[in-house]
């Protein structure tokens, strides 16, 4: 039998090929915290993977950047074989993230009351069972017409969407016990390794509570999130009533060329949610000010144009500004800890220049607005004076602009916060969902692209930088958002999936990102791919592709 060497940082094992990966790794760290999955040769990877080349292992623990969502999504696939054993046969979907949790919803046999909270008593039970079972999660091959057939046995038709528009000769599957999945992502091999979890009655549904990364040994409180969570529940509704809500769904539309209708029915609803903001801005006579802010690629500087737009409609006069404007320049720029410049922090805005003109504006007289250029990095004073007629509205855009210290001396009841995030109600299938980030990563990859001559590679580089800004200076504050607008597009990664598959394929086996660019490659792949020409002109995703109608 032939050798092949695990590398495990300074440590080298030695094992048979075709061994499981757990063979050569410990069963715990120091900490006693169970390893959940491993990077090997930079793609993360279920224990139970057979080794069969030599391969440099990372082991992976809940604490990691990538050994978390192995824990939060075995945790998704205890669930819903939870739900599946109790409740056969109902609709069952992990849907948007709250805090570190996922909110659930299950059509209920029973929708009373007290018959959800014993359903909900009865599921989380039945999860408590298996963890202390210690149920074993095996990754198999199936032909691909074993498994429909299985799927069709089961009920479960997601699946089933998705399985219609592929036709490989083999289905990777993930099983517990009666229970099969599609192979979407590492599991855990044991359930019991996640001893640590909640479900706790929220909305119509409930959530998967989670312990984060950072204090993996607590579940916390539910952040604040009525106004977020208000916008997904009307989204998640108005997918019901298009009749597409998993991607499988999207793809049938995709091939019977339904997606037209699709596309303008997405696109005439964030018109009608622009109109709604709009009036709501309007009705508040002592508004002056209108501030929009969103984490890197929401789509805030498209929605601001049409808001704009919206606002002309209803006899205003905006006047569209961006803080990117009022840069402080790299001479007074912050350092972060490490001492290189922090353009995410909201002192990299000169607050006091950014407040006077704000006010001068208000008040009606002329000013010379702040510009910046980029390649200098510094700022200058437009040579011409700009005045706010009368009726006239600011509508100024940046991610620190639901921040009250970017506004302080703008009187509370002269400003309207909007909150621009991309919440789609698009499943992958029942309990793999699409998530807020990644649609926003993907986004940006191909923007940089198009606009910056940035290769993807550069922009998963720079995205955890991102993140930590996210974390600190965005949301933190979109709570206190007047209005939320959802600028996800139901559609979209299925117009981005040619464009995005490309530029990962650039990214190869020995750089690091090779983790992420594959991780991204495997969501893409369960779409079909949507023509880019049926995009409209003033599309939120122009923004993003190109050929927009809309001046950036």
């Amino acid at each position: 039998m032939s050798m092949v060497t695990v590398k495990i940082g300074e440590r080298e094992v030695q094992v048979e090929s075709g061994s499981r990966l757990d063979q050569a790794l410990p069963a715990s760290a120091g900490t006693g915290r169970p390893v959940l999955g491993a990077i090997c040769n930079n793609m993360v990877v279920p224990l139970s993977v057979p080794v069969l080349t030599d391969c440099e292992v990372k082991p992976l623990y809940i604490t990691d950047e990538y050994g978390w969502p192995i824990y939060r999504s075995s945790l998704c696939f205890l669930l819903a074989k939870a739900v599946h054993e109790l409740f056969p046969g109902s609709n069952f979907r992990v849907r948007n993230s709250i805090g570190s949790g996922l909110y659930c919803t299950v059509e209920w046999p029973d929708p009373s009351t007290k018959a959800v909270a014993d359903a909900i008593a009865a599921i989380k039970a039945r999860m408590k069972q298996d963890i202390a079972a210690d149920l074993e999660v095996t990754n198999e091959l199936l032909a691909y017409g074993e498994a429909i057939k299985l799927f069709q046995r089961l009920g479960q038709t997601d699946k089933l969407n998705l399985l219609a528009h592929r036709n490989p000769p083999f289905v990777a599957m993930t099983r517990c016990g009666n229970y099969c999945d599609l192979g979407q992502q590492p599991l855990v091999t044991r359930v019991g390794m996640l001893k640590l979890f909640d479900l706790v009655p929220f909305g119509d549904g409930f959530v998967l509570a989670v312990p984060p990364s950072t204090d993996p040994d607590k579940i916390l409180p539910l952040p604040p999130s009525e106004q977020l969570f208000k916008v997904y529940r009307e989204h998640i509704e108005w997918g019901k009533i298009v009749g597409i809500t998993t991607v499988g769904e999207l793809n049938q539309a995709v091939i019977e060329k339904r997606a037209d209708d699709f596309v303008h029915t997405v696109e005439a609803l964030h018109n009608k949610k622009l109109s709604n903001i709009a009036d709501a801005i309007v009705a508040r006579k002592s508004v002056r000010l209108v501030l929009v802010s969103g984490p890197s690629s929401a789509g805030k500087t498209t929605f601001s144009k049409r808001l704009v737009t919206h606002l002309r409609v209803n006899g205003c006069k905006p006047l569209l500004i961006s803080t990117d404007n009022y840069f402080v320049g790299d001479e007074r720029n912050p350092r972060d800890e490490n001492g290189n410049l922090d353009y995410e922090h909201i002192e990299a805005v000169d607050l006091p220049r950014l407040n006077h003109d704000l006010l001068a504006l208000m008040a009606g007289e002329p000013v010379r607005m702040r510009g910046v250029d980029f390649k200098t990095r510094s700022g200058f004073d437009y040579d011409y004076e700009t005045r706010l007629p009368p009726n006239g509205i600011i509508v100024m855009e940046g991610i620190h602009s639901l921040n009250p210290r970017l506004t302080s001396e703008i009187p509370a009841d002269q400003k309207f916060l909007i909150f621009v995030n991309a919440l789609t109600q698009l499943g992958i299938d029942s309990c793999n969902r699409i998530s807020t980030t990644d649609t926003r990563k993907i986004r940006r990859m191909v923007r940089d692209h198009n606009f910056r001559g940035r290769p993807a590679i550069q922009t998963l580089q720079m995205w955890p930088s991102i993140a930590r800004g996210e974390k600190r200076w965005i949301y933190p504050f979109q709570h206190l958002a007047d209005a939320v607008f959802n600028s996800a597009l139901d559609y979209e990664l299925a117009v981005f999936k040619p464009l995005a598959t490309l530029l990962l394929n650039q990214i190869k086996p020995w750089d690091p990102e090779y983790v992420e660019a594959r991780r991204l490659s495997g969501i893409l792949h369960n779409f079909s791919t949507m023509d880019s020409e049926r995009i409209p002109g003033d599309s939120i995703l122009r923004e993003y592709i190109g050929n927009s109608q809309l001046s950036y």
